[in-house]
């Protein structure tokens, strides 16, 4: 619904109206990335961050919350939400859904600040009685926003990310997905959500996830960015290894190098708010397998923006970011 805010090739992007200023860079030339890169999302997060629901309103009129994952993660990660969102729940039926997908993408998060990120046998009993009660409310209100609006998308995806971390099942898991891919079957974030359920740590097996990134890739346009599943999925195998070079193969680094020509530096790919999180994401997959000139070119593209995730699997991410930048 953006419209192509730059022109094809990818090298020389079209001025952004709505691109926020580059930021004060630190000494080795990156930036943490805000607000997606965009004012108009700076401004939904600055209201929200205001307790102010009337701004938020407002301010989200450019986007569709139902089906903009990226635009809903920014709100669900806005401190303090949780205290003020429920009055907007309780005032305002003509927008109770969006208030209820809000609410709910935000407990979930609140959650697992709750849990930590800590190994589950470290997690105390209180941390988990918290976080179970906060996905208790995020499962509630999710279902209410989607029987509300049953086109969306984004409450189907973020019930996967609750459904994980409540151990639900792969039943009920399955039929979430299900639900997600019909009202969206190439949302790349329904996508990389699954692969991380499909990881042995969450009860997949060795594997799944990369037959399931390829099945996906094979049903993807050109230019589409659902092909970051495969840079997603090495990711996780990696994240899965205990071998530090397991992705520094001639195979993987054709896969990745293929998958990243074939959809963020293809010619069609559009860049939306944010398409720095896709393109960090390939940065960190074409590195960790040695694959030096397509990390470059992506590395090039990026001028610097570093997204937290998916980095965080380091211990130290901005300097594991910086280094392979410059090794790239």
């Amino acid at each position: 619904m953006f419209g192509k805010l730059f022109d094809r090739g990818g090298d020389r992007p079209a001025a952004d109206p709505h691109a926020l200023p580059v930021p004060r860079r630190q000494k080795n030339g990156m930036y943490t990335l805000r607000a997606l890169g965009d004012a108009r999302v700076l401004a939904v997060t600055e209201a929200a961050g205001a307790g102010d629901w009337e701004a938020v309103k407002q301010a989200l009129t450019p986007f569709d919350l139902g089906r903009d994952h990226d635009v809903l993660g920014e709100l669900a990660d806005c401190d303090g939400l949780q205290d003020w969102i429920g009055r907007a729940l309780e005032d305002d039926k003509e927008h109770r859904a969006t208030a209820l997908l809000i609410s709910g993408a935000r407990h979930i998060v609140w959650g697992w600040e709750a849990r930590s990120d800590a190994r589950a046998v470290q997690v105390t009993q209180e941390q988990w009685k918290i976080f179970h009660e906060r996905l208790h409310i995020a499962e509630e209100q999710l279902f209410q926003a989607a029987e509300l609006r049953p086109e969306w998308v984004t409450p189907w995806r973020r019930l996967l990310t609750s459904g994980r971390g409540m151990s639900l099942g792969p039943a009920i898991n399955e039929t979430r997905l299900d639900a997600a891919l019909r009202r969206e079957p190439l949302d790349l974030d329904t996508h990389v959500e699954w692969i991380s359920q499909l990881q042995p740590r969450w009860g997949g097996e060795e594997g799944q996830a990369l037959a399931f990134a390829r099945d996906a890739l094979a049903r993807t346009p050109r230019g589409h960015r659902l092909g970051c599943v495969i840079a997603m999925a090495h990711i996780e195998e990696w994240v899965e290894s205990e071998r530090e070079g397991c992705l520094e193969t001639p195979e993987i680094r054709a896969e990745l190098r293929e998958a990243a020509d074939h959809s963020i530096l293809h010619p069609d790919h559009v860049r939306r708010p944010g398409w720095q999180n896709d393109f960090n994401m390939f940065a960190m997959a074409l590195s960790l397998a040695g694959e030096r000139p397509t990390a470059r070119r992506v590395f090039k593209a990026l001028d610097g923006a570093y997204t937290t995730w998916p980095w965080t699997y380091f211990a130290e991410p901005e300097e594991q970011f910086a280094r392979r930048h410059r090794r790239a």
